[in-house]
């Protein structure tokens, strides 16, 4: 099978499921979206949460989906950067476990942290301080670091530093990799927006999209704005949701269901593992279609618990049931 590289920011994620919205507008978060603070923000915040129901895992979208494809057995690398100090050590050892092979710029600076904040509906607003994270620069990233790979997976969070970004995708493409981006927030793409276009036309070969996202790059609903977005590059995916995902390539168009339990319980990380199921089954050599079902039965499972981590029984079970399918 092909091998896939992540490259993302290096987050610890620390989840609280809260009772009420009261924490989102105390520090103007909104609700849905992803949100950088910086240290002291971020401090408060975790303050105010740690004596809730919370944990503590590694975190960042592209390590999340990363880590998906790993667990179904693909060969994964991830690049990013990390502090010297009690969560960057975890961050690191976390991935190893994983089946992760890491390559992790070590930094002065403290490692970031995302507060992810868990409504009761589901839904989940990102709190994030980058911290280590956001010094990464395309001189930390080396051509080698590439070698062996067949994909690269990329967070659209990076896409904050244009320069990097533009730098990391010619230099991924320039090795020969197909490139898989995720918009990741739609509030990103709209500060954002025209840049992310040109992005997308010039590297990329598999985005990925929920419908918040795909209007705010193309100012299209849902169906619309993946066949404006097909004519851009190889591959689109339009999450909608519950209600399933879109997906194109070329003059081929399918609708995907979903798959599983109509009940969630937190939308973190679904997209994240969504992309993993799609990626595993691009890296396979399967149809865009059952590339989609794969993603489906990922996320469908990633939403019945608190967090983008599954645990070792559940995996098993999902395995089993890709088979079948």
């Amino acid at each position: 099978m092909k091998k896939i590289i992540g490259l993302g920011n290096a987050l610890v994620d620390v989840l609280a499921v809260m009772e009420s919205d009261k924490l989102l507008a105390e520090f103007g978060l909104p609700k849905g979206s992803m949100q950088l603070v910086d240290r002291t923000v971020s401090d408060k915040i975790v303050n105010v949460i740690k004596n809730q129901d919370c944990a503590m895992v590694t975190g960042g979208s592209a390590n999340n989906t990363i880590y998906g494809l790993a667990k179904l057995g693909v060969e994964t690398g991830f690049v990013g950067k990390i502090g010297d100090d009690r969560f960057g050590r975890f961050f690191e050892a976390d991935s190893q476990k994983n089946g992760v092979k890491t390559s992790l710029v070590k930094s002065e600076n403290p490692s970031g942290i995302c507060a992810s904040l868990v409504s009761p509906d589901g839904e989940r607003t990102m709190a994030t301080f980058l911290g280590a994270a956001s010094e990464m620069s395309a001189a930390d990233v080396k051509a080698e670091m590439f070698d062996g790979y067949d994909y690269c997976h990329v967070e659209g969070y990076l896409a904050f530093d244009h320069n990097f970004i533009t730098s990391v995708l010619s230099t991924a493409k320039s090795k020969g990799l197909k490139v898989s981006f995720d918009l990741a927030s739609y509030n990103l793409v709209e500060d954002n927006r025209e840049f992310m276009r040109d992005l997308v036309s010039r590297y990329v070969d598999v985005v990925f999209a929920n419908e918040e996202e795909a209007k705010a790059f193309t100012g299209k609903e849902a169906e619309a704005a993946l066949d404006e977005m097909a004519t851009m590059c190889e591959t689109v995916v339009v999450k909608v949701g519950a209600k399933g995902s879109f997906v194109k390539r070329g003059s081929e168009k399918v609708f995907v269901a979903p798959i599983g339990p109509d009940h969630c319980l937190d939308s973190t990380g679904a997209g994240d593992l969504y992309a993993s199921g799609f990626l595993y089954g691009q890296l396979r050599g399967d149809s865009i279609e059952m590339s989609g079902k794969y993603g489906s039965l990922l996320s469908g499972q990633i939403v019945q618990v608190v967090g983008a981590r599954l645990s070792e029984d559940v995996w098993t079970v999902i395995k089993n049931d890709l088979r079948k399918l």
